[in-house]
């Protein structure tokens, strides 16, 4: 008996997807819910799983071509001897993988595409996945950087730099070598930010304006608290949700900067959904952190951790980037000292973090060294004028340089 395995049904707001990757060929057994390929949509990566076990017989659709909800991608046809098969080779391949050099199993998979399974692909980010099956390598092979020891794609890299006699073609190609080029698509993830910003810069009047934050109580606050809230919580206490909150007690003072254009009408919210800046290997995504305001402290940082180990395992979904009425972008964390970020459309306003620094400032007229941190608010200046959003950056500023402010909410 034959079953047919079609494209799950997409999100609304998602009109197509790209097929990105087979993790199976045509006669592979494959399990009950088993990762048959990926599909990239403008936001996620999708999995296709296997609705049976069996054997794949038919591939309909190949790499890189574009699919709607419900189109037939392949044809498995059930079979319970293929299930007794891998049942076998799962309870033998322990033995096989504990015996055998690293070495050698290497060297096994070279001639063919690499096969990422169990183990190996639960630690593998998608881009790497797809890296290491275009270079024939075993996942097994490489030391993952990652938390829990997921590999990322530099690990990838890093391996076939490391190797050079067997991968020099694939390293030429990754490196671009000397004068060398390389044209690939963008993905549709690149492609979606891509159109995302350049219609923010185009429908909305951009400005941006600054201000400066002494991070020194800040700074004393988590040293002081940050075993004992990690004792307490489970979870590490970061800057972030300090942001979050001072941004929600800004917002409060300020609607208009939590409000949007829409036609010749302006949209004002009654709540506070922000939105938090991750960077993945296949490019920039904001999650929503809905209701905040609701949130402790710990929670926030327990829902922004538990998004960015989603986003950079690509197992984000459409829902946890669905809304939003501002957002939080941390340059910081990559070194920025100062930048311009770019307002998340149809959001009004954007708050850019960066780089803590010594800096020499005037205390109570003397020279002290302090902790400071450049802070940027990008708004759309039809909405939000320059007082409104000067004295938001204020409101933040006093929030972070005295947090005694957010328990208060003075």
């Amino acid at each position: 008996m034959s079953t047919e395995v079609r494209v799950p049904q997409l999100p609304e707001s998602v009109a197509d997807a790209t097929l990105v990757t087979w993790h199976k060929k045509p006669g592979d057994a494959v399990r009950r819910d088993e990762n048959l390929a990926d599909l990239e949509t403008d936001k996620v990566v999708l999995e296709v799983p296997s609705p049976v076990t069996g054997i794949l017989r038919e591939v309909h659709v190949a790499s890189g071509v574009t699919v709607t909800s419900g189109a037939l991608l392949a044809t498995i046809e059930v079979s319970e001897a293929a299930a007794a098969n891998i049942s076998s080779a799962s309870q033998a391949s322990p033995a096989v993988k504990s015996s055998a050099p690293v070495e050698a199993r290497a060297a096994s998979v070279s001639a063919r595409p690499a096969k990422t399974e169990g183990k190996a692909e639960a630690k593998l980010a998608p881009a790497a996945k797809r890296l290491v099956e275009e270079n024939h390598l075993s996942a097994q092979s490489i030391a993952g950087s990652g938390r829990d020891g997921r590999i990322s794609k530099q690990d990838v890299v890093q391996a076939l730099r490391d190797a050079p006699a067997v991968t020099a073609a694939p390293i030429a190609a990754v490196a671009g070598g000397a004068r060398g080029e390389q044209r690939v698509p963008m993905t549709r993830l690149r492609a979606r930010i891509a159109a995302r910003l350049v219609e923010a810069q185009a429908t909305q009047a951009l400005l941006t304006t600054f201000n400066e934050v002494d991070m020194q109580a800040l700074n004393q606050a988590r040293a002081r608290y940050k075993d004992r809230f990690e004792k307490t919580h489970g979870v590490k206490l970061g800057f972030m949700s300090f942001f979050v909150k001072a941004a929600i007690e800004a917002l409060k003072r300020f609607p208009a900067v939590n409000a949007y254009v829409d036609g010749g009408d302006i949209v004002y919210h009654d709540y506070f959904d922000i939105g938090v800046a991750v960077s993945t290997e296949r490019g920039l995504v904001v999650p929503v952190l809905k209701n905040p305001d609701e949130m402790s402290f710990a929670d926030i940082e327990r829902g922004i951790g538990e998004f960015a180990k989603r986003a950079r395992e690509g197992a984000i979904t459409m829902e946890d980037l669905s809304g939003g009425t501002f957002s939080i972008t941390n340059g910081g964390v990559f070194g920025s000292l100062l930048s311009t970020p770019i307002v998340n459309a149809p959001q009004s306003a954007i708050l850019g973090m960066h780089k803590v620094q010594d800096r020499p400032v005037v205390v109570d007229g003397a020279i002290v060294i302090r902790p400071m941190m450049y802070v940027a608010l990008t708004y759309d200046h039809r909405l939000v004028d320059g007082r409104e959003a000067v004295q938001f950056l204020v409101a933040i500023k006093d929030c972070l340089e005295d947090p005694t402010r957010l328990l208060l909410h003075i």
